[in-house]
């Protein structure tokens, strides 16, 4: 039997070592790259949520909006099932410049669509963009482990940073070209531009280090590995409930929508959603630097905990300050458990020629919480603005899932203590 820790034979190890420059434009390739496919579009959807509401698709309610935000998200992870197997049969180049080009496309086609006009809206952003988002994704963070191997934790924690970093540049721009002179057309076709030229210097920058494994396990093989690895399938069952389904986006996207609806100005509301990322983009680099002394799996939980009390919290803030807290405090925690998600599954994964399939995997089975989340709490939220519903229910909801993720701690902590100790520090 093949050791755990064993690479196929036809791939070369991965190592921290080497060209300090090789390795420095190769991170940030992959820096950018997801900065672009999930900080311009994904997480930064509680721009279009308030505009749409308020400007452009007045026709639709809050729920139907959030349809295409959770449409984009549910693509997002869907799509990372074949994108991750793809990636492992060596198919990464096709995989990155393919969803940049289909992620410029889409874009500019969203600058075509017309005022009341949902289906337009719908299948650009919320289909064409998620799709490419997907193909960007897990490559891009499956080749970490062809390139570092004793770091890998934290240096993935560094790259889905970028998500953040794109997430705190992309409101300001946002709100800035849609409710400025340019309007929606011209403004949507910059922010393409400006989407477009980062994924191709992420295109230019990244390299894989191996050749695709010709011993690599058949996708039926792998997935079937997954189903009977309870560690895996708790994680990825935590994940589903208490980070895509009920918590992650609901403050993404309603949040801006939430101050504006309580008087605090436009100016502060443009900014509630770049407080809330900038301080994610911050925890980022706190979870780097952690997860060389603490388990990757108790952060999360103390993350988890965290958004929970905050969302509960959500149903009273009426005033400046306290959205201003709750950015704060919010993106803090979130932005940890965002930065854990690729390190926690790799470390559930006994061999790393089948981190694509584990990725793509627990991506499609966790899509199934973004589709359904926002939606539920724009149909509980109603056309009259009623906020403590969607926090209770994101709340609650969150909270019984703290149990799921314990146990797959539980289950992870004996598997590693028999290893003797953990692959990724």
């Amino acid at each position: 039997m093949e050791h755990e820790n064993s690479i196929p034979c036809d791939r070369e190890p991965p190592t921290d070592k080497g060209s300090l420059h090789a390795t420095a434009s190769f991170h940030e390739g992959d820096f950018l790259s997801v900065s672009a496919a999930i900080g311009a579009y994904t997480t930064s959807f509680g721009v279009y949520q308030a505009y749409y509401t308020q400007h452009y698709l007045t026709n639709q309610s809050p729920s139907a909006i959030s349809w295409i935000g959770s449409t984009n998200a549910f693509l997002f992870d869907t799509v990372g099932l074949a994108s991750g197997r793809l990636y492992d049969l060596g198919y990464f180049y096709h995989l990155l410049i393919g969803g940049s080009v289909l992620q410029a496309f889409s874009l500019f086609m969203l600058s075509l669509a017309k005022p009341g006009q949902y289906y337009q809206v719908f299948l650009a952003q919320g289909i064409c963009s998620g799709c490419a988002s997907g193909l960007i994704f897990v490559p891009t963070m499956a080749v970490l482990s062809q390139h570092f191997k004793k770091h890998l934790a934290p240096v993935m924690t560094l790259a889905m940073s970028g998500s953040c970093l794109g997430a705190t540049i992309h409101p300001i721009m946002l709100n800035h070209l849609l409710n400025g002179p340019l309007g929606f057309p011209s403004g949507v076709r910059v922010s393409a531009g400006f989407v477009s030229g980062l994924l191709f210097l992420g295109c230019l920058l990244m390299r894989t280090r191996s050749p695709p494994s010709h011993s690599a396990t058949s996708f039926t093989s792998a997935a079937t590995k997954c189903i009977h690895d309870s560690a895996y399938l708790l994680g990825v069952a935590g994940f589903v409930l208490f980070f895509y389904m009920l918590w992650y986006y609901y403050p993404l996207f309603y949040l801006q929508l939430d101050s504006q609806s309580h008087g605090t100005g436009d100016t502060f509301s443009f900014y509630s959603l770049v407080i809330m990322n900038a301080s994610s983009f911050m925890a980022q680099f706190t979870s780097g630097t952690l997860v060389k002394r603490v388990r990757e799996d108790t952060l999360l939980i103390i993350a988890g905990t965290g958004c929970t009390g905050l969302l509960f919290s959500m149903a009273w803030i009426k005033t400046l300050p306290g959205f201003v807290a709750i950015g704060v405090l919010y993106g803090f925690f979130s932005g940890s458990a965002l930065a854990l998600w690729g390190p926690i599954l790799a470390l559930l994964t006994p061999d790393y020629s089948e981190l694509g399939v584990r990725m793509g995997v627990a991506s499609a089975i966790m899509a199934l919480g973004g589709l359904i989340g926002s939606p539920i709490s724009g149909v509980l939220l109603t056309s009259n603005y009623i906020w403590w519903r969607g926090a209770v229910f994101t709340g609650v909801s969150s909270d019984r899932s703290q149990p799921v993720i314990s146990d797959a701690n539980g289950l992870g902590g004996r598997r590693w203590h028999f290893q003797g100790q953990s692959r990724l520090f």
